[in-house]
């Protein structure tokens, strides 16, 4: 973890948002004490992402119906 101080980190916001963006922390010192922790956020599901959990849940739940006795074959002819 890398470490650096307050004024630093005032100055060099840039370089320290690109340190935690390549996946490293940041500890931010005030008079050589810890104030702060900067770490990459944790990736956030999206709109699709949680329709395509929802319907995985609800094809798990629902039983399946009809007859299972055609070829792959049939579907595209």
């Amino acid at each position: 973890m890398k470490t650096v101080s307050a004024a630093e980190a005032n100055r060099q916001f840039s370089a320290v948002l690109r340190e935690v963006a390549a996946g490293n922390t940041v500890l931010v010192t005030s008079r050589g004490k810890p104030v702060a922790k900067i770490e990459p956020a944790a990736p956030t599901p999206g709109p699709q992402s949680r329709a395509k959990r929802r319907l995985l849940e609800h094809l798990r739940r629902v039983e399946p119906v009809g007859r299972r006795d055609w070829q792959r074959d049939e579907l595209y002819p």
